[in-house]
Formats: structure tokens, C-alpha cells, sequence
């Protein structure tokens, strides 16, 4: 799908954005694995997230009509024998979906290999949780998923006790499982994902793990695993936990600060007043806001409540940015490296040169970004260039033209931003990559006033 992106308008009112996808896709797991049935709340559509819940409807028997289901259907109103799946509203922020399980020792061999689509998340996750059972699996992705790295979570999941095979490094994953012995294990690049399958690896296992990390990252795993009662030691950037079996829970998934941040940046770039409401405010996944701040857009949380561990509320952007430049250090970009593409969006209408310091990291995502946002900065009749592995955005504007999401979510939302305050039109091609993280974007920012149009 191509869009036309037209600038001079404004937006204005209060949004929500779906589901925090980081969430979702552990909170489905633990629902999984926890024995009884548990109520979730909120969860995003996107496909992502479906992969994790179809994967694991082929490992657990009880709870293999409601996940098939949703992960079929997503977001629709449906009701049938022993699940639930009932929307309420576009967001599905009061959406209910039940999941019956019976336990970690109750998943079964699966009847053919786990499918995780473009999901590295899912696939990373499900090798933590699968590292203990006694069978063989297998699970697969499509071709940008087979090219990411897999070995960076293979190798301590082999230290624990599991048999991993990679192919040359990637997907497909073979995993025997086997009895774990928990390990300390330092992991050389700060990845919220190693340390999540690490500890879910490390819930089934004997005797403690510890992972150790070069730097913070998203702590979602640990806070559901203390909200459920597991015993957890949090020191420095070290987390430790012990052997623990969970039992069924409830929980209303927050809305994506991620999401949140292509609003927000939206509505910095045309001079707008915005809130998004119901959003995660957890303080590992908001250094965006610090970054903007630099840059000069000011911005405003208020927590209202927690939601299994992890803090909800309102995050409001306020008018009248005056924007400039930055450097993102290499230290710092794992802090952001979701909102990297977004901060670029912005950084081609700010004074200066912005820079993004050793991002190769991004080269190993659902394409090489650093790559994509040169060439569809320069598409938009911007300026972007690649240093090595740094990224290095000139705040010259954007005069017009046309951009690929190269099938990346991410790119897709964040040219459409950018193109807000471009001199001309835009058009943003492969524009359906959204629906990836943040089904329905373009109406979103239709219904805030964005002035967006499909041309093909």
C-alpha cells in the first residue's frame, strides 16, 4: 500500500496506542505456562505478537483454542466454547482474552515446526521457555527473520544444558530440551531479549542464574516474574532468578511507548498538543523522552497505576518545539533502539547534524535500518549518511518525494512522521508494514487531523 503524505496541517486530542508488543509477547508466554486460566487485557493485534500466541497454541493443549483463535483472528468479537476474545473498542484496550494452562512440565511436542513470521522476539523467548522441555522443536521465520542472529541466544541456552543447532548462525533453531543447570552468564551485547529467555530458561532450571549485562535494558521479564511471586535479585545490571512455577493471573496489557513515540514526534514536527493515554511508563523503555527533550521537545508523564509490575499513564507532548540537533553515543543507543528510526524522522527538521554513534546494531533488525533511513531520508528529499556504523541525519528538511518501508514497520511510520513537516507531498511505499507493531496508524493520525491518502 502507498500513501500520500500532504504537510500544514496540525494535530490535535488524545490518542491511544496498541499494546506494548515487549509485554505481550511474555505475558502470553507466562499465560501459558502458569497453571490456571489467565485473563489478559490489551493485546496487540499485530502480527508479531499473533506469531508468539499461534507458536505456543501448538505447545499447550488446554490453551490451544483461545491462542489459535486469536492468533487467526486477532482483534475481532468472537466467543466460542473455553475462550474468550471480545473487543470493545479500535485500541482494544478492554479487550479479554482467556488462556487455560496447565503448567511449564505440561507442553507438548508440537506436530510440525513453530512458525515465528518476522517475530525475533518471539522466536529469542520461546527458545528460553523450550531450552527445558524433553522433546525435540523446531522453529522457523520468514527470510528476514532467517538472516538475524541467533547464536548470541543459543549459546548460553547450550551452556544451561539444552542442545541448540543454528544454521550457520541463524534460523531455523533446533532445540532438544533437556534438564537446566542455571549458570552466570555475561552477555557481551545488551539485548532484552537474551536476558528474557535467559530467565525464562532460568525459572525452569536448577540451582540460580545470573545474567549480567553491559548495559540497562527493557526489564519486563523481571517484573512479572516478581508481580507472580518468583524470587529475583536485582543488582546493578545484574538479575538473578531461582527455580519457580507461576500460577494463573490477570493483567491489562499497556499501550506501546514505542508506538507512543511516532505520535509524539508527530506531534513536535507540526506544532501540536497531543496526549496518549494508557500508555506504559515503565522507566527502561522512556529515554526516548530524555532524547527529545535535548532536542527540544518537551514532554510530560503522570503514572496512574501498575499493571503486573509495570507503571500506566499519560504521556502529554506540549506545542512550540523549538528543535536541534544531538548525538546519540554508542553507550546510549540501546536505550533507544526502537525509537532510533523516529529520531531520525525528526533529526531531518532540526538545526545541526544529528548523530547516532555505533548503530550497527540496527543492520540486524527486520532490515538493515541504518541502510533503509539513508536512502528513504534521501527518497523524501532529505540528507542521511552512514560513517561506518554510525548514522548521521543533517537537519536540512525535507523538500518531497517518494520513500520505501523496505517491509519494516518502523521505516514505514517513521517517513510517514517526517513527511508531516516536509516543503511537498510525500508518498511512503510499503505502508502496510505497520500493521506489524501499530494496526490502524494511518487512521490514527487521520482521526488527529494528519492529512493522509492511499494512491495505490
Amino acid at each position: 500500500m502507498r500513501i500520500r503524505v500532504s504537510p500544514g496541517g496540525s494535530l490535535e486530542g488524545a490518542a491511544r496506542v496498541p499494546g506494548d508488543k515487549s509485554i505481550a509477547h511474555r505475558w502470553l508466554l507466562l499465560a501459558a505456562t502458569a497453571r490456571g486460566t489467565s485473563r489478559l487485557r490489551g493485546l496487540p493485534g499485530s502480527l508479531d505478537v499473533r506469531s508468539t500466541a499461534a507458536c505456543l497454541s501448538a505447545l499447550a493443549e488446554k490453551a490451544r483454542p483461545s491462542l489459535d483463535l486469536w492468533a487467526r483472528n486477532g482483534p475481532s468479537a468472537v466467543e466460542t466454547a473455553g475462550s474468550t476474545w471480545n473487543e470493545d473498542d479500535r485500541s482494544g484496550a478492554h479487550s479479554l482474552l482467556e488462556v487455560e494452562g496447565e503448567g511449564r512440565a505440561s507442553l507438548f511436542l508440537p506436530g510440525a515446526p513453530l512458525d515465528c513470521g518476522n517475530s525475533g522476539t518471539s522466536m529469542r523467548l520461546l527458545a528460553g521457555v523450550l531450552a527445558s522441555a524433553p522433546f525435540r522443536s523446531v522453529l522457523v521465520g520468514d527470510e528476514s527473520l532467517s538472516i538475524r542472529p541467533m547464536e548470541r541466544v543459543a549459546e548460553p541456552l547450550r551452556r544451561m544444558g539444552a542442545s541448540i543447532g543454528t544454521t550457520d548462525g541463524h534460523a531455523p533453531l533446533t532445540i532438544d530440551g533437556a534438564r537446566l543447570d542455571g549458570i552466570r552468564y555475561e552477555v557481551p551485547i545488551a539485548s532484552a531479549q537474551v536476558k528474557g529467555a535467559m530467565l525464562l530458561a532460568g525459572v525452569a532450571a536448577d540451582g540460580q542464574t545470573t545474567v549480567v549485562e553491559p548495559a540497562p535494558t527493557r526489564d519486563h521479564t523481571e517484573r512479572a516474574l516478581i508481580a507472580l511471586g518468583a524470587s529475583v535479585g536485582v543488582d546493578g545490571l545484574a538479575v538473578t532468578v531461582s527455580r519457580f512455577q507461576h500460577e494463573a493471573f490477570e493483567g491489562s496489557v499497556p499501550g506501546d511507548p514505542s508506538s507512543a513515540a511516532f505520535l509524539v514526534v508527530a506531534a513536535a514536527l507540526t506544532g501540536s498538543t497531543l496526549s496518549v493515554d494508557g500508555v506504559g511508563l515503565n522507566p527502561t523503555r522512556l529515554h526516548f523522552l530524555a532524547v527529545l527533550d535535548r532536542m527540544g521537545v518537551r514532554t510530560v508523564t503522570e503514572v496512574t497505576h501498575e499493571e503486573l509490575g509495570e507503571p500506566v499513564g499519560r504521556l502529554h507532548v506540549a506545542s512550540g518545539a523549538i528543535l536541534r540537533s544531538t548525538t546519540i553515543e554508542a553507550e546510549e543507543l540501546p536505550l533507544v533502539i526502537d525509537e532510533v528510526p523516529v529520531l531520525a524522522a525528526l533529526a531531518t527538521h532540526a538545526s545541526g547534524e544529528t548523530w547516532f554513534v555505533g548503530a550497527g546494531e540496527l543492520r540486524a533488525k527486520e532490515t538493515d535500518r541504518l541502510a533503509a533511513l539513508t536512502a528513504g531520508i534521501r527518497g523524501l528529499g532529505g540528507h542521511a549518511g552512514e560513517e561506518g556504523d554510525d548514522l548521521v541525519v543533517p537537519g536540512l528538511g525535507l523538500t518531497g518525494g517518494v520513500a520505501s518501508a523496505k517491509g519494516d514497520h518502523r521505516m514505514a511510520m517513521s517517513f510517514t512522521v517526517a513527511a508531516l513537516a516536509a516543503d511537498a507531498p510525500c508518498e511512503i511505499d510499503g505502508m502496510e508494514a505497520a500493521d506489524v507493531s501499530f494496526p490502524g496508524f494511518v487512521h490514527v493520525l487521520r482521526d488527529l487531523g494528519a492529512s493522509l491518502e492511499e494512491v495505490g
